[in-house]
């Protein structure tokens, strides 16, 4: 009988994955020793720069981008987060942004140009409003998590000191893209009226919500024992998270491709087929 092997892992604590973190899905292969980082996005430059895990969360504009600077970590099709981004974008009330066409030119603040959510809404917005990545002005805070990417002409970074909140209050940006914890403050709104609709008009046109996080493998540790891959995949499922086939996933990466590959991110282009070089042949 072979013995259960143990994987290091970032995973954050979702419905989905809950019952994993918790050791309640057995398995006679598989254990994963759960490294809590708070937010799970602190795994994701250790993960791609080091290989700190051999399982890791990852953000899909991240993986995107260290696929194209060829990086040894190979895709699940598993995502643990997906959503509409629109509320992430706000503008204060009294300034100048009335709507999403008014961005052109705009002054825009985020932490990191490679952010995922910025990726989802800059690329909507040149889809919908003709509103371009190089049209803006774009400040940031943090390197991307991939250390070979170079943030474009485009993009500027905040003086030490400064912060994404205190640039918009200010009024040095216009608008502001945050993550999952959304100030509560009075005198700022979203830059969408209506940020729901608009995300339902995202998935009307696409037939899809945007992906934020997947699930990423160390090549090294596929290679050495694809079987883990299927045991798994197995175990998120019963879990409850959403692992769905290539084919359904397509779609979403494709238009992630496209893009990343518009607003600057990526060194060349590639197929969505080819973001899933190294997943076993099995897993369909």
């Amino acid at each position: 009988m072979s013995e259960t092997r143990t994987l290091s892992a970032a995973i954050a604590s979702y419905p989905g994955t809950k019952a994993l973190l918790a050791g309640a899905i057995p398995s006679g292969k598989l254990r994963l020793a759960v490294e809590k980082i708070a937010p799970v996005s602190k795994a994701f430059a250790p993960m791609v720069r080091e290989g700190r895990f051999e399982v890791s969360e990852m953000a899909i504009a991240t993986f995107l981008m260290a696929r194209a600077y060829d990086k040894p970590l190979v895709l699940l099709p598993v995502v643990l987060v997906e959503r509409a981004q629109e509320a992430a974008l706000l503008c204060r009330k009294d300034g100048p942004i009335q709507g999403p066409a008014d961005l052109a030119g705009a002054r825009i603040a985020v932490r990191a140009y490679s952010q995922t959510t910025g990726m989802w809404l800059r690329g909507s917005l040149a889809e919908t409003h003709g509103v371009r990545a190089d049209q803006q002005r774009w400040t940031t805070f943090e390197d991307a998590h991939v250390p070979e990417f170079r943030d474009p002409p485009w993009v500027t970074r905040a003086q030490p000191g400064q912060d994404l909140l205190g640039l918009l209050q200010s009024g040095e940006v216009d608008a502001a893209i945050f993550g999952n914890e959304l100030p509560d403050e009075p005198n700022l709104r979203p830059v969408f009226a209506d940020p729901a609709a608009a995300g339902e008009a995202f998935r009307a046109r696409h037939g899809f919500l945007p992906l934020n996080h997947l699930v990423v493998m160390r090549r090294d540790v596929v290679d050495g024992d694809p079987a883990l891959v299927a045991e798994l995949l197995r175990m998120l499922s019963e879990s409850g998270a959403a692992v769905r086939s290539r084919a359904a996933l397509r779609p979403a990466l494709a238009l992630a491709i496209d893009y990343c590959a518009s607003q600057g991110l990526l060194p060349r282009r590639f197929t969505p087929e080819e973001a899933w070089d190294g997943l076993p042949a099995g897993i369909t």
